[in-house]
């Protein structure tokens, strides 16, 4: 590849990889660059490091590719080999020279183009690529006829389909969320749950799912994983996510633990910002590790790394392109990371595929040629490329396999690496019989099936008994829970933080046959209104959103809808009223509400953009929240128990070490 070429490639990426543009080559990796100079110290944490100059592993060498997958690579070239090391996304089309900007829900032949010419190993598809069943069938079988042109390898198709908040396929089952399957209590309740979206992806032809999140949530403040997570407690991480694995493998679905080696003791969002655990080796042993290593003995077969920083274990620093300033290298570029310890001493021999390459952890520090480099160097197998949101994009999308090929040719990055990479990307298709698949054709039996399957009743149905199953009642005094008077005038009041979940009110008061509910969202030019429509009201309930501790502080613009509430319950106490809170998010309000008469934590409700309609269909509609509201009036026996320690707050609102709720869930 000619260095015009190159350079141009390389100033592509960075326009996301990076805050500044790059305007010539890079010297190369990091150690080889004028200004990014590797501090490597000689101490290494885990005991294999002595080992960790070889090139090829104990797993790979006891582990010889079959005939079919030998002979495939026998005849790839680098190149080809490359491509399926990278996960593209078509997420968003812009043409050159246009503003307009329209979802990828079908492919043109630019994309078509690419696909063939690149022999990318997968794509990965977000929210925009999803409007309905059939299309997203047809999507997914244009994806793999368009690479089969060029490869004969088929495509890993993924998707992030946790479930609760994170879900992309929003007319299929959302589904309760992870902390919520905890508080349900039945390891089989993440089995079944799980096996639900793996069977609605594969019927859309999604054969790979990003989840389940196993990350340990021990850090309340944490702003990104929280719910997404079973538990603050390992062991029941392990167990709940041992099930969410093996629904998604009865359905026939590759799974992907994230975020190792773990997410869950952060302060910091990594898509925003850049994470630092300062934590040794031997405290994520401890912890962080258990369900990782209990995966990995269970058949594991995909992890998806951290763009975390790990100054105890990772020692080498590099020179931030935004900043100047020396930065630890993350989890996802680290070797001592990826290979000493996840490879050698955990025995994972399965695929390691990076976090998305555009959040802003990595573009805000890293060179996009050093990012390459690092993080294949580092053992990761598969790189989620930058998405594809207009033509520079587009055009970096079609070189980047040219680029890193280029990189191996110059000796930056080792071939070897590549070939274990080619090698076990291979073997993972095999076993999941993706190399067998041939015939991409639509067919009317695979959108009959897409439909029937997608968002059913039934699956529907088995989520919304979950959401029932996992609510928890945490506190309930004075006979406030269940409504004394049911028939009464209600007032459903949500915070400014929930404003988009306002519309559960409508779900639930659908479901119970009303259509007196006085539903209000708390704003800051509306509080009369809500006082007044609180003292009118015979029954009063509260929904919270904590999403940050910032939303637990009334003096904040995130939870000043708090103060409103502590107003409404002391106004109601004051002539003999009670007051139910209920908790949408983050279970950590609880402590927040402590003169609540009673108090249930419902863990999950998505965003409801859309109400569902006669047949249940909505937008991304998670059942949670809406069962909450119904139980209120129906008095069911609430039965979940809480799969997370709630702290205590202090004067200023802010999360203490003192602990106001046990946990429950061991």
């Amino acid at each position: 590849m000619n260095t015009r070429m190159k350079s141009f490639i390389t100033r592509a990426f960075a326009m996301i990889l990076a805050a500044a543009l790059l305007t010539g080559m890079l010297a190369g990796c990091v150690g080889k660059g004028p200004e990014n100079t590797a501090e490597t110290t000689p101490e290494s944490t885990p005991e294999t490091t002595s080992e960790s100059t070889s090139e090829t592993t104990p797993e790979e060498t006891d582990s010889p590719a079959t005939d079919k997958v030998a002979e495939l690579l026998g005849k790839m070239t680098l190149e080809e080999k490359i491509g399926q090391m990278m996960i593209a996304s078509f997420r968003i089309w812009q043409e050159e020279g246009s503003s307009d900007k329209t979802n990828v829900t079908e492919l043109n032949d630019a994309i078509r183009a690419c696909l063939k010419q690149n022999h990318f190993g997968g794509t990965i598809l977000f929210a925009e690529n999803f409007k309905n069943a059939e299309q997203t069938y047809r999507l997914t079988r244009d994806l793999q006829s368009s690479n089969q042109q060029g490869s004969p390898v088929p495509l890993l198709i993924c998707a992030d389909q946790e479930g609760g908040l994170v879900v992309r396929v929003g007319f299929g089952t959302t589904g309760i969320g992870s902390m919520a399957l905890a508080a349900a209590g039945d390891k089989d309740c993440a089995k079944q749950m799980a096996e639900i979206y793996g069977k609605e992806l594969r019927a859309l032809g999604i054969n790979t799912d990003y989840a389940p999140v196993i990350d340990v949530n021990n850090n309340p403040t944490n702003p990104v994983i929280g719910v997404r997570s079973f538990s603050d407690d390992p062991e029941t991480v392990a167990r709940f996510g041992l099930g969410y694995m093996e629904g998604m493998s009865k359905a026939g679905v590759i799974s992907t633990l994230k975020h190792f080696p773990g997410h869950g003791d952060t302060d910091t969002d990594s898509h925003t910002g850049f994470p630092l655990i300062n934590k040794t080796y031997e405290e994520l042993k401890a912890f962080e590790l258990i369900p990782y290593k209990k995966a990995i003995d269970n058949g594991a077969e995909m992890i998806m790394t951290a763009h975390i920083q790990y100054p105890q274990i990772e020692k080498e620093t590099y020179v931030s392109t935004s900043t100047g300033e020396k930065v630890f290298i993350p989890a996802t570029m680290s070797k001592t990371i990826l290979t000493d310890i996840l490879r050698k001493d955990m025995g994972f021999d399965g695929v390691i595929v990076t976090d998305a390459l555009d959040m802003r952890a990595i573009t805000d520090n890293f060179a996009v040629e050093d990012v390459i480099c690092k993080t294949v160097n580092a053992g990761a197998d598969m790189l989620i490329l930058p998405i594809v949101t207009n033509a520079e994009l587009f055009k970096l999308t079609s070189g980047v396999v040219k680029l890193t090929a280029g990189l191996v040719k110059d000796g930056k990055i080792s071939e070897s690496k590549i070939n274990e990479a080619a090698e076990r990307i291979l073997r993972l298709k095999e076993k999941h019989g993706i190399l067998d698949e041939t015939d991409f054709n639509v067919s009317e039996a695979g959108i009959k099936n897409a439909n029937e399957t997608v968002g059913s009743a039934e699956n529907r149905a088995f989520a919304e008994s979950l959401a029932l199953k996992a609510l928890t009642l945490i506190k309930n005094e004075n006979g406030a829970y269940p409504l004394k008077n049911p028939a009464g005038k209600t007032l459903i009041l949500f915070s400014e933080g929930a404003s988009s979940r306002a519309g559960y009110g409508k779900v639930a008061a659908k479901k119970l046959g009303r259509d007196d509910f006085e539903i209000i969202v708390s704003t800051k030019d509306n509080k009369d209104g809500c006082l007044k429509a609180a003292s009118d009201a015979e029954n009063v309930i509260l929904v919270s959103r904590a999403y940050n501790e910032a939303s637990l502080n009334p003096d904040t613009d995130a939870g000043f809808s708090t103060g409103v509430f502590d107003t409404i319950i002391a106004q109601r106490h004051a002539t003999g009223k009670t007051t139910i809170v209920i908790s949408c998010q983050l279970p950590y309000d609880a402590a927040r509400f402590g003169e609540a008469d009673a108090i249930i934590l419902t863990y999950c409700s998505n965003v409801l953009r859309e109400l569902p309609n006669e047949s249940g269909e909505g937008s991304a509609y998670s059942p949670n929240l809406a069962a909450a509201i119904e139980a209120c009036f129906t008095g069911e026996k609430l039965s979940g128990k809480l799969p997370v320690s709630i702290p205590k707050l202090d004067g200023q609102y802010k999360i203490t070490n003192e602990i106001l709720y046990q946990r429950e869930i061991n």
